[in-house]
């Protein structure tokens, strides 16, 4: 049963790779801007994933919920390659939230790699989120007041 589960994890860590790299490559074509937006929307997936009974299972019909893993990476990928910006910027954080709470607590060595890799995407999100909201010097009431 062991060896089982092991082919499994393998082959969910290429798929996951795989459909990493491609929404990675989304992520760096986003302007500033469209990051720092992304940021705010994974924060938020992330937030409700962690609140529903199956966190890693977030985005799946209950129907499905005895599957090996969820629906969740497909629906958020698939949207992540649509046309339409803001659609395809709700799959990427729909994909980023999914695959984080899937190799969040795995004992596969590939899946924790792989949630290494998430967590610097997310990191750097988090970054960008936040350099967006800091005020900005001369860009603010205040700051244009006190110079008048």
């Amino acid at each position: 049963m062991r060896i089982v589960s092991q082919i499994i994890a393998i082959s969910r860590a290429r798929q996951l790779s795989r459909q990493f790299r491609e929404v990675e490559r989304h992520i760096q074509n986003l302007p500033r801007r469209g990051r720092a937006q992304l940021g705010m929307l994974t924060l938020r997936e992330i937030g409700q994933a962690s609140r529903s009974e199956f966190p890693h299972l977030y985005g799946t019909s209950p129907e499905q919920r005895y599957l090996p893993w969820g629906e969740g990476t497909d629906i958020g990928y698939s949207r992540a390659r649509s046309d339409n910006p803001e659609i395809s910027m709700r799959g990427i954080a729909l994909w980023l939230a999914v695959a984080y709470h899937e190799t969040k607590d795995s004992p596969h060595l590939k899946l924790q790699l792989q949630h290494r890799h998430l967590m610097r995407v997310l990191r750097e999100l988090k970054e960008v989120h936040r350099s967006a909201e800091q005020p900005r010097p001369g860009n603010s009431l205040m700051g244009t007041a006190a110079a008048a």
